[in-house]
């Protein structure tokens, strides 16, 4: 890690801070500190320093590494002054923590572990999970904004990383928080919300008004997915609130097999103002029933 400034105070934020919390905290110092809007000297630094604190303190793993061992945690030098053994006591090579152990297939050189080549992975194999001390833990975390429609669809960017310009391809169905891996540092997707649908996982939600004799009678409305219009039959006798399924119609899953479905919530619009006529019909409808 670079940084031995403690990870909360980076934040701003208390050790029983929520997720919720967290995040927000992050966001609102990543946009302050980005090094496109804060041409201060050592803003590139600052901002390095605000997302290794967030990518530990968001893991429940890497959070409770730190919190028992602070940056000892994630240095290769072990943990410290835990008896120089690491966590788990024993994985340790004496003078101060972690060795790499190799793994022989027979008679090569190096220490044979039952096949695990590295200790992290004896973590993440005994404990599950990715480990808060491997290669994930330790890569710089970048946020990337894109719009809701480049994360439906999926979109190419050229980003700057540490001055470097370079052309990175984000996948449909990215969520907002979604990390994608690249070679050496991971991007977080910041997605602005739309105006025209609410995301649910891979679904998709939106509301369809219609008038009290449309939904007495029936009627067809088109409803606008992220495909595209699309043509339903409302049922007669539609109760406010019916939900309606379009199955496929909603985002595709990141990893490209399936997708999930778009949601239509019924809502009943009631006029304000009745004409004359109106009101009569009405109250002949209500003497009827």
């Amino acid at each position: 890690m670079a940084t031995t400034r403690d990870y909360y105070e980076i934040l701003g934020v208390s050790k029983n801070a929520s997720a919720d919390e967290l995040k927000k905290a992050y966001r609102t110092l990543a946009r302050k500190h980005h090094p496109d809007v804060d041409k201060s000297q050592g803003a590139e630094q600052k901002f390095k320093e605000i997302n290794e604190a967030y990518q530990v303190l968001s893991d429940p793993q890497k959070k409770s590494a730190y919190d028992q061992f602070g940056h000892a945690a994630f240095q290769q030098g072990g943990m410290g002054s835990a008896a120089n053994q690491g966590p788990f006591g024993g994985f340790g090579s004496g003078q101060g923590g972690f060795r790499t152990y190799t793994w022989s297939s027979g008679g090569g050189q190096g220490q044979d572990f039952g096949g695990f080549a590295d200790p992290f992975d004896i973590f993440e194999a005994f404990f599950g999970g990715q480990s808060p001390f491997g290669q994930q833990a330790r890569l710089p975390r970048y946020a990337i904004k894109i719009t809701f429609e480049e994360a439906i669809s999926g979109v190419q960017k050229e980003i700057s990383i540490e001055g470097k310009k370079q052309k990175v391809k984000i996948p449909a169905g990215v969520d907002d928080g979604s990390e994608i891996r690249f070679s050496n540092y991971i991007l977080v997707c910041e997605v602005s919300p739309s105006q025209k649908f609410r995301r649910r996982g891979y679904d998709i939600v939106t509301e369809k008004e219609i008038s009290y004799s449309q939904a007495a009678l029936g009627t067809v409305a088109d409803i606008e997915t992220v495909e595209g219009l699309v043509k339903i039959r409302i049922p007669a006798g539609t109760q406010p609130g019916t939900q309606i399924r379009l199955k496929g119609k909603g985002v595709k899953h990141i990893n490209g097999h399936g997708q999930g479905d778009h949601y239509v919530i019924i809502r009943l619009q009631i006029p304000t103002k009745l004409s004359r006529e109106q009101k009569r019909l009405l109250e002949d409808l209500e003497n009827i029933s």
